[in-house]
């Protein structure tokens, strides 16, 4: 689909709803005028890119009504979808979608009025708090990510590896873990098992990841001594 294509049934949109029509008016794709209204502006794309993004808060100058419009929207899935949403929303634009010669608005622009969401925040505070030290580099892959939670559960393992069986509210005092009876139960690595009611000791998965996690700390400390004795110098 050609931007010129996505013309047409905009502006049928647009003259549906008592709004007289133009292409190319100054540096705007479209403009369209209703009574005294402040204008409506359309900047037009084949794909949701970032010059299409600049071009709309450039256009916010002009008019608080500014839709941008794309044939279809990157992404595969509802989620990706609210996102994008959320993102034009932030920044008071509007979205047209053209699908199938028909132009559907998805998004009215207006301004933005953040909430913080209490919970989220909340979540990531603690993570921040919890984790000790900063043991990774920003831009890791998720997956791989030493968390406050993979911190606590290492020094649980540690804790049976070196004293075998223990009472679960022994091991989250002596390793310094909240709810230690919570994790060590639920498992999430497989490096625990329950011995008896209350008790419970390591797994060979608990001591294989303590022998990689050792492994990995020794790499990390040889590739960082260069750089820690430039720093100290």
């Amino acid at each position: 689909m050609a931007e010129s294509d996505l013309y047409h049934p905009i502006k049928t949109l647009l003259s549906a709803q008592g709004y007289t029509v133009k292409g190319e008016i100054g540096p705007c794709d479209i403009v369209a005028m209703r009574g005294d209204e402040p204008p409506v502006i359309v900047e037009m794309k084949t794909g949701l890119t970032m010059a299409l993004l600049l071009q709309g808060v450039d256009r916010l100058a002009m008019s608080e009504a500014v839709y941008l419009a794309v044939p279809r929207l990157p992404g595969r899935s509802r989620k990706d979808a609210t996102r994008i949403k959320g993102m034009l929303r932030r920044l008071g634009l509007g979205l047209i979608v053209v699908k199938n010669g028909v132009a559907e608005v998805r998004l009215d622009p207006g301004p933005y009025a953040p909430r913080a969401n209490a919970k989220r925040q909340g979540r990531l505070l603690r993570e921040f708090q919890l984790r000790r030290g900063d043991p990774e580099i920003g831009g890791q892959p998720a997956g791989a990510v030493m968390t406050a939670y993979r911190q606590g559960c290492l020094r649980l393992a540690t804790h049976l590896a070196q004293h075998g069986v223990v009472k679960a509210s022994v091991a989250g005092n002596a390793a310094e873990v909240e709810k230690a009876a919570t994790i060590l139960r639920a498992n999430h690595y497989g490096w625990f098992e329950r011995v008896e009611r209350g008790f419970y000791g390591l797994t060979p998965a608990g001591h294989d990841a303590l022998a990689a996690d050792d492994s990995t700390a020794d790499t990390s400390r040889h590739g960082r001594t260069a750089s820690h004795a430039i720093n100290d110098a």
